[in-house]
């Protein structure tokens, strides 16, 4: 394969925004001072300049082929790139004699392959022999883990550095050098400008692409607010067909009157619904979603009574299996209510978008190979079924974000039960810990 053309000439405006921005040094690359600085594991070797071949873990967006671009570039190698998706053996045997070839007048090659983990293990093993005499120095990415996607005699030859999602400030530093790059201040204001961060989640690429669109406005544009910015960078979703308004209309006064404990109502509705011929199992879905949404744990009995009703139905068709339905109609539509769930989950849900890439702690890791577990993965986790209340308080959230209540139980029907244990869990978690008796709460 042929070099490819450098990313460090002199700007070019047709050229992406992301492209056009790469870093020109390992220094100006931000958000992974702890594998690049200069006490760092590869700012040291490229400080001795030898490299050793690696494997860069990280999520979209963090850097890793801009890293392996600089890695050959401040060490005088020669920079061959693949992507494992579109190569095959041929691409590879060619890079390897040219590999060879440069070695012979005395030039090293970097070799950087991205998404490696998409190679088979066949064509993994075919680096194993320059890889260890030195004809290249590897640098593979991956999103993926490398102790189940890469085989074990490459992976032992290579160190593998994990690489972290670009945290607020990191972004932050993107968007200044954007502005700077453009000549124009972004048409952001505060509060949309701290929406365009959370938006990218942690993808430095997914947050240029963002700003270049935002650069497409007149530089006379008023700033945005946080509605205007989601309309400019966001489809909107296809509106329904309207021309069958009363389908939905009857199914929204159905719903409503099971909501509002009315099963004279929402028979009404169920019988005009069936008498116009709406199709049963439509409803049959409907009142499983119900179940789930209006009712939930307050009566753990209503989505089994949901669920029969549309097996009932398929079993026996219509009209004897329209009973079935009628009677989870009269049965949701009489049970206690309770939208705890429902809202917890559209909450946590917010909370996931805005912090998507986060790991768990690595306390509650499995760690079923040795590189998980130097990397702490498992260490310190407490078995809830062995502490003495059968509650250990462990934290189970991503590290840096603050502990948040997502569910809030009402007191209707069984909620009423779970919202007593949550709050005796809640003291426990409170309560001092008795460093001497790990497994024991006091």
């Amino acid at each position: 394969m042929s070099e490819t053309p450098s990313l460090f000439d002199v700007d070019d405006a047709s050229r992406p925004l992301a492209d056009r921005l790469r870093p020109r040094t390992l220094q100006e690359v931000v958000g992974q001072g702890h594998v690049l600085g200069a006490d760092a594991p590869i700012g040291r070797m490229v400080h001795a300049q030898r490299l050793v071949s690696m494997v860069l873990w990280g999520p979209p967006g963090c850097g890793k082929t801009t890293i392996a671009r600089l890695l050959a570039k401040q060490t005088d190698l020669a920079f061959e790139s693949l992507s494992a998706t579109f190569s095959g053996v041929a691409d590879l045997r060619k890079v390897f004699q040219g590999a060879q070839r440069r070695r012979e007048v005395g030039q090293g090659t970097l070799l950087f392959v991205d998404e490696v983990h998409r190679f088979n293990r066949a064509q993994q093993d075919s680096f194993l022999p320059f890889v260890e005499n030195g004809t290249i120095v590897l640098v593979g990415a991956t999103t993926e883990n490398p102790s189940f996607e890469l085989n074990g005699a490459l992976l032992s030859r290579c160190q593998v550095f994990v690489l972290r999602r670009l945290a607020d400030p990191a972004l932050r530093t993107l968007l200044t050098r954007a502005e700077d790059l453009s000549g124009r201040v972004l048409p952001l204001d505060t509060a949309a400008t701290d929406s365009l961060v959370a938006l990218a989640d942690g993808d430095g690429r997914y947050l240029l692409n963002l700003v270049e669109q935002l650069l497409t406005l007149p530089e006379d544009a008023a700033p945005l607010n946080t509605i205007g910015l989601a309309q400019l960078v966001q489809k909107r979703a296809p509106l329904y067909d309207k021309t069958q308004e009363s389908h939905y209309n009857f199914i929204s006064a159905l719903h409503k009157a099971m909501r509002g404990s009315d099963p004279d109502a929402a028979l009404y509705w169920l019988a005009r619904m069936l008498d116009g011929g709406e199709d049963p199992l439509y409803i049959a879905r409907r009142l499983v979603r119900f179940a789930n949404e209006d009712i939930a744990i307050a009566d753990p009995q209503a989505i089994h009574q949901a669920l029969a009703a549309w097996d009932v139905y398929e079993r026996l068709g219509s009209p004897e299996g329209e009973l079935a339905i009628a009677q989870a109609v009269v049965y949701l539509a009489t049970a206690p209510k309770s939208i705890a769930v429902y809202r917890g989950f559209i909450q946590a849900m917010r909370e996931a978008k805005a912090t998507g890439s986060l790991m768990p702690p690595a306390h509650i890791l499995n760690a079923p190979t040795k590189l998980m577990k130097q990397l702490g993965y498992g260490d310190g986790y407490e078995y809830d079924p062995d502490t003495t209340d059968g509650f250990s308080g462990q934290n189970y959230f991503p590290d840096g974000i603050q502990r948040t209540r997502f569910y809030e139980p009402t007191n209707n029907g069984y909620e009423g039960a779970i919202a007593d244990r949550l709050r005796h869990w809640q003291q426990l978690r409170d309560a001092p810990r008795d460093t001497n008796a790990p497994n024991d709460r006091t």
